[in-house]
This record gives C-alpha cells, structure tokens and sequence, in this order.
C-alpha cells in the first residue's frame, strides 16, 4: 500500500504491515458490510439478525448520503434483491456509474456547496411525497453533514460554510461541529426523519464517529438530536468565535435559546416509533480485522482503543509515552507486539502549511520519540485516514520509524518547524514517508498502528 519503504531491515515490517492494514480496509469494505449485515428471507430483510417484515410495504425507496454513499449503494443494489421504486445517491466526483432505479447527484466535501443544497432540496421532495405504505431505506456513512446542506430560513450558504471552515480550523471535534451545523440547518437533526413521517425508515449506518453516536453521523438527519441551540451557543463561544460569527447565524442562535425557534427533534418524538436504525460498520470491524491478520502472521496485537480522541500532539505525546515503557521494560522481542487503535484527532491549525490528522499525528510522534531519547531502534508508527484521504491532501497518512531522524539530519530538516507550521505533508513528501492509498471506498475514523520488535 505504501509507495515509499526503501528503510534499512525494517523493509520486511513496512510491507508486512501494509498487508495487515489493507485486511483492516478490505473488513470495513461496503461489500463485505453489506454481505456481513444484511439478506433478504421470504418477504423479510434480516438486518443484524434482526427480521423486518416487507409485507406492510407497496413500495421501497432508498437514499444514500456520506462519502461512501455510491459505493454502499452498489453494493446494496447487488446484495439485496429488493425492487425499489426509486430514490437518490449523492456523490462525490468522479461520478459514477449510473443506477436503473436511482437518481446519482453531485454533493461536495468538507465544505458545502450549493450541489449540497440542491441534493438536500431534492431529497427533503422525495421523502414528503411518500406515506405509511412505503419503506424509505437510508444508507448513511461520514460526510453527509457537508453533503446534505439546507441552511435555516435567513441563513446564507456562505455564513454556514464559512462557520464551519472557522469550528474546523480552530479544532472544535465532530461532536461539537455538528451541534452548531444541527441548529443551523432545515434538514439535520431527525428533520428529514421528521419531513417523511409517517414512512417506516430504516437506517443502514457506517459510522465515522466515536460510540457510533447516531446523533453525530452525518449529523442525524434521521435521528433525534439531544443538543440545543444553547449548545451550539456554547460550542462558539468556547472556541471564541461568536463575536466573528455571521450575523444571520447569531441571529438564528438567539431567536433558537429564547424559545422562539423549533429545536431539533428530540428523543421520544413520536416521528422515531417509525425509525429503525442499524450500525453495519464501524472502526472496531476494521481493527479486530488488523488483529486476526497479525496473528495469522505469529505476531502479538493488542487493540489499545478505539476511541481516540482529542489533539493529535497530545495524543502523539501519550503514545510515545507507552512505546517508551515497553521498549524500557523489554529490550528484545521474541515476537513483534503490535499495539492497534482507532478514533478521530483534531488539530488546531496555527500555522500556514499543509496536512491532516493523521500526518501530524506522525510528525508529533517523531518529536516525541526523541524527546524520550527512543528516536532509534525496532519500532515502526503507521497513522491512517480508512477514507484514504488525510485533511486537505492527496495522502491517507504517514509513517515513522527508528531510522527516520537519519533521514532528517541527513536533509538537514527541523520537524519542529514543520510541525509549528501545521506542514506535516511537506515534511513527510520529503523524506518519501507518506502513505498513499486513494479512495478506499469505505469511512470509519482513523487506523494507528505502533510495532515494535
């Protein structure tokens, strides 16, 4: 999978770890999901072992949101014999190929844009057409907050794009992003659900988000939102981005925290009996895949976690911490012990450069290794995006080791300027350590792995 892996003797531990997280990738693929969670029985679908009585149904719809929404369909289309009456798959360029029963729309991503409006008009149409008498499948993966976009009445695209560039750049998690983007939006937080009822839906989930909060996938636009416009509120004034805010989007806030506005639908509305929803794919799926190929190849693994969260630095600094101990604590290994873990980071971006989460996870690590003087020896630091795309770049991540500071001095680079920057990819372009993936067709967080042997 990785391009570059010209190292010394850890040649062999590059390539043997690339095959681990491609089985990781391929585990959480829409195929091997769909195949893994769902078949239709006589007049049945089995979702999860779970049995969903067709029969009440005239018709079947689907929509597919979030950026594996093409690839889940395809994969639904050809996995489950069901005939649909028609519906709708956003997606991303390039497009692809057409479905008999489908209409395929352009959205866009991270950022909305006005083919995210016209997707989300298009949609909300579709579902207010239909009644008790049809079953409305949703296929809902990460990016369809960006992807399905309808600002509130006196809210312009450009104030909701521009807000959520600024909650990005100043670090705010996807938790708290979605808070804002919820109370911003016609369409988000169970109001889709809300604009078909009384429809029967079923959501087919692959989550990109920690605890699989079907709150946050895709910011809930089928399921109830437990945040208020207080929170999102709250969430600009901790990031200090209120006083900037558009004026339309104060506005909106205000008029929602005095009561003046509906808030986003809440647990127990009578909208949810008619609700059914199924996670089929999620981060842990991918690791315990990572897991089960390593000890087909006599390694030992351990899956630390699979909720990661917070600033990439300080995620970075703990980790070293942990390989510095059980380097400490065993000098040799008998077999490779790979430590496993899975979440999503964030990175409050100071500087100028270019990078994602996952590079500057490495580039962190890098220091942080040195700091504890373990910049050398056995270990090996892979982090991953699972959408094969690292923030702004054409990367899925980057990987260090304990040869990569010879490379450094030898280019004569400082990492701590890079990192000062926020300009992890052009440091790791230089030293040839970036991993390229592509598109991998699938979304579940972000995939670390640390061998040491």
């Amino acid at each position: 999978m990785a391009r570059n892996s010209n190292w010394l003797n850890s040649r062999q531990a590059l390539t043997l770890l690339n095959d681990i997280i491609e089985d990781a990738l391929a585990a959480v693929s829409p195929l091997r999901l769909i195949g893994d969670s769902l078949r239709r029985g006589d007049h049945c679908l089995v979702i999860n072992d779970e049995k969903i009585d067709l029969t009440p149904f005239q018709k079947f719809w689907l929509v597919a949101i979030g950026k594996v929404a093409p690839y889940l369909t395809s994969a639904f289309l050809e996995h489950v014999n069901l005939p649909l009456a028609g519906g709708i798959c956003l997606y991303l360029p390039p497009k692809p190929d057409e479905f008999s029963s489908l209409r395929l729309l352009p959205s866009s991503h991270p950022l909305p844009s006005r083919k995210s409006v016209q997707g989300a008009r298009e949609i909300l149409s579709l579902v207010s057409s239909l009644g008790e008498s049809d079953l409305l499948i949703t296929l809902i993966s990460g990016g369809g907050s960006a992807q399905l976009t309808l600002p509130l009445a006196g809210i312009s695209l450009a104030a909701k794009k521009k807000i959520t560039q600024e909650l990005m750049k100043a670090g705010a998690n996807i938790r708290e992003l979605n808070t804002v983007r919820k109370h911003l939006s016609a369409i988000k937080g169970g109001r889709l659900a809300q604009a078909a009822y009384p429809t029967q839906i079923i959501n087919l989930v692959v989550s990109d988000v920690i605890g699989n909060d079907l709150e946050v996938i895709a910011s809930g636009p089928t399921w109830f939102d437990s945040s208020t416009y207080e929170d999102a509120y709250l969430v600009l004034r901790q990031y200090e981005l209120w006083d900037s805010s558009p004026l339309s989007i104060k506005r909106v806030i205000e008029k929602g925290r005095q009561g003046l506005l509906t808030e986003t639908l809440k647990p127990g509305d009578k909208v949810f009996s008619r609700v059914k929803s199924f996670i089929i794919g999620d981060n842990i799926v991918a690791l315990r895949a990572a897991q089960a190929r390593a000890a087909r190849q006599g390694w030992q693994s351990i899956i630390v976690s699979n909720q990661d969260q917070g600033e990439a630095r300080n995620t970075a600094r703990n980790y070293a911490g942990l390989l510095a101990s059980l380097m400490d604590l065993e000098r040799s290994f008998s077999r490779p012990l790979l430590l496993l873990s899975g979440g999503e980071l964030t990175v409050t971006v100071q500087g100028k450069g270019r990078g994602g989460r996952n590079q500057e996870f490495a580039l962190a690590m890098l220091l942080e290794m040195k700091k504890l003087g373990m910049e050398q020896g056995n270990w090996l630091v892979v982090s991953v995006g699972s959408d094969g795309r690292d923030g702004p770049t054409d990367a899925a991540g980057a990987w260090v080791d304990g040869r990569t500071w010879e490379k450094v001095k030898q280019q004569n680079l400082s990492p701590q300027e890079f990192l000062q920057e926020n300009d992890s990819y052009n440091f790791f372009k230089k030293l040839r350590q970036l991993i390229y993936t592509g598109p991998t067709q699938t979304n579940v967080m972000d995939l670390r792995f640390f061998l040491l042997w």
